[in-house]
């Protein structure tokens, strides 16, 4: 197991971003599911992909979300499309954001991969809309 005490900076930060975009309830999930076997994998991401990459100044949450969804949608991941979708609740990424992001994925990667995301928005917006969660206009 890694001591969370040998943890660098740039995972404290990405914890730090992963949960502003994944939220405290998903982050505490995922950290308590960890095992021995995937608490390297968890450690990676947190530091690579939210320490690293979500981190950078260059982009916003709201630009970093749409460009995420697009290119878990083209790639056909369907629930990390799911948790993404989820996120924006949080990045500022709107339900226009979302549609015009499926939109570029139906013509640079196909409309197979585009409507299947749009299935799972349209199941994650209503089971937002259901918890009380802002509800926005599409497209």
């Amino acid at each position: 197991m890694t001591d969370v005490s040998s943890h660098s900076a740039r995972f404290a930060e990405g914890m730090v971003v992963r949960r502003s975009v994944l939220g405290d309830a998903h982050v505490e999930r995922a950290s308590q599911a960890a095992t021995e076997f995937d608490r390297p994998f968890q450690n990676l991401i947190t530091e690579a992909a939210w320490g690293t990459v979500w981190a950078r100044p260059q982009w916003t949450k709201r630009e970093r979300s749409i460009v995420t969804l697009a290119l878990l949608a083209a790639l056909g991941h369907d629930d990390e499309v799911a948790m993404h979708v989820r996120a924006t609740a949080n990045t500022g990424a709107t339900r226009e954001d979302i549609c015009e992001s499926f939109l570029h994925v139906a013509i640079y990667a196909g409309v197979p991969a585009a409507n299947q995301a749009i299935r799972i928005a349209k199941r994650i917006f209503s089971e937002m809309d259901a918890e009380g969660e802002e509800k926005q206009d599409g497209c």
